[in-house]
């Protein structure tokens, strides 16, 4: 048996953009996959045995065998599933830059980022939230420039790290009363790029579905 066979299942939550990473990645490689969708107020014995450091999803489990951490299983997909294009480029610094800012995405683009704008009313902690996230996304902006993609014309490690965040960019505009594309227009027109390929546009949930589920956790959250 090959390293690539074996079941393949996604412990998923529909509107996590980490778990989002991971499907993307699948669909790329062309991998067939099913997904468990996880409640994630009450969760199940196979995400806590799965993943019983963190508890969270994304868990990708092949064979049996579970991988925990979005970007980590974007690695493995693209070291496992080598008959598709690989994710990173083959020279040794474009591939450190390209992991550079992956790493600049995980610490700077992230559900808690986005959780001090809509989970804050108006007032100083949400101003913070959002000039956070506007300022990590110019910076994204400038690195991207006027490449299709972080990778220049290959869809790549970096947009699959960043794009699924693109879906809760409408969340984060109306809860914080912003606009991303006056502030960042390459990088949303970077993003409906991105939304043009299958792989994406299948894992990615539309914007106003997210935004109804930022509402519900604002309620839960008691914000509203």
């Amino acid at each position: 048996m090959g390293k690539e066979n074996g079941k393949v299942v996604v412990l998923d939550f529909w509107a996590s953009p980490y778990a989002m990473r991971t499907k993307i990645a699948l669909r790329e490689k062309g991998v067939e996959f099913e997904t468990q969708q996880e409640d994630l107020w009450n969760k199940s014995e196979l995400l806590l045995k799965s993943n019983p450091v963190h508890k969270k999803v994304p868990v990708l489990i092949h064979g049996d065998k579970p991988i925990s951490e979005s970007l980590i299983q974007v690695q493995y997909i693209d070291e496992t599933w080598t008959d598709a294009a690989s994710f990173l480029p083959s020279d040794p610094q474009a591939r450190a830059t390209a992991r550079f800012w992956a790493d600049f995405v995980e610490k700077t683009i992230s559900f808690e980022g986005g959780r001090k704008i809509w989970g804050n009313n108006k007032g100083e902690e949400q101003e913070k939230g959002k000039k956070e996230f506007l300022e990590s996304l110019k910076v994204l902006e400038a690195e991207l420039g006027d490449k299709s993609y972080f990778g220049g014309e290959t869809f790549g490690y970096v947009d699959i790290a960043l794009v699924p965040f693109y879906s809760w960019f409408y969340a984060l505009e109306k809860c914080g009363d912003f606009s991303v594309e006056a502030e960042c227009p390459k990088i949303v027109a970077w993003g409906k790029r991105c939304v043009e390929r299958d792989s994406v546009a299948t894992s990615l949930p539309e914007s106003e579905k997210v935004y109804q589920q930022v509402l519900k956790l604002r309620q839960i959250f008691g914000v509203e």
